[in-house]
């Protein structure tokens, strides 16, 4: 399965080699890696080198490292995970703002709004209205339940680019929408009227998506995130305008009492 690790480099070449033949499909999802005393045998190395080499590849979300009887290591499935968690401390640091993420999801989510018009089965389209009547079930109560609507959008967005049929299209959509709470929180009420303005979106995405309306299922996704965008932006600013020291405000000037001229 492995070949002797060359003297150089020894530690690169042992992540290289696992790492590919479990990305290859050489082994697979759930199964559990030669023990580490075959491994050693195999690669020519000694036991340090290895650990050190499986605690890259834990690292790297390809396998799991299981203690106990019965343990080793388990090749895990390449999922989204690390990308999400990756944005999400880049978001927590300050490092994307409301205009990037903006611009960024106004060119994504376009895309990804045309070619799910273009591709979506009858069971992609089955499963958008039927969250889309979950979504729309959370309306009668309002800010009650803001939270189980969001959670509804989000997989309503996911939805979207899993009919693309395009696997990186869900893994980055999926990982935005899994951080993008931490804007949503912040900077939208999400009351009454925010609520049903959201929800008309989702409506005319979905039918622009039914009809196969490439053109129009990316112009409805650019406007329905340039729209919510500008709220956010709005409350930003008034955020930041409310934090500043009063000292460094300009104080108003009182109607009808001018100041008085100094004579000298």
């Amino acid at each position: 399965m492995f070949q002797t690790a060359k003297p150089t480099k020894v530690f690169q070449e042992v992540v290289s080699q696992i790492e590919e033949a479990i990305l290859a499909g050489r082994i697979e999802t759930g199964q559990t890696l030669p023990s580490e005393r075959e491994l050693k045998e195999m690669f020519q190395i000694s036991r340090g080198t290895l650990r050190e080499a499986l605690r890259v590849l834990e690292q790297k979300g390809l396998i799991e490292i299981r203690l106990g009887v019965g343990g080793g290591s388990v090749v895990r499935a390449v999922d989204a995970g690390r990308v999400s968690e990756s944005l999400g401390l880049l978001i927590r640091s300050q490092k994307v703002s409301l205009d990037h993420l903006a611009e960024f999801r106004e060119a994504m989510e376009g895309s990804i709004a045309a070619q799910a018009a273009e591709r979506r089965s009858g069971a992609d389209l089955r499963q958008l209205q039927d969250l889309l009547a979950a979504a729309g079930a959370c309306l009668p109560a309002g800010r009650r339940r803001r939270d189980e609507f969001l959670e509804a959008d989000r997989q309503i967005h996911t939805a979207v680019a899993a009919a693309t049929q395009n696997p990186i299209y869900q893994s980055v959509l999926a990982s935005i929408h899994d951080n993008i709470h931490r804007y949503y929180d912040r900077f939208l009420s999400m009351d009454d009227r925010e609520l049903q303005e959201n929800y008309r979106d989702l409506c005319d995405l979905i039918a622009a998506i039914e009809k196969k309306d490439a053109p129009n299922a990316r112009r409805l996704a650019r406007e329905h995130v340039q729209r919510f965008n500008e709220y956010m932006q709005r409350r930003s600013r008034e955020e930041s305008a409310a934090a500043k020291p009063a000292s460094r405000r300009k104080a108003p000037t009182a109607q009808g009492h001018p100041k008085e001229k100094r004579s000298d």
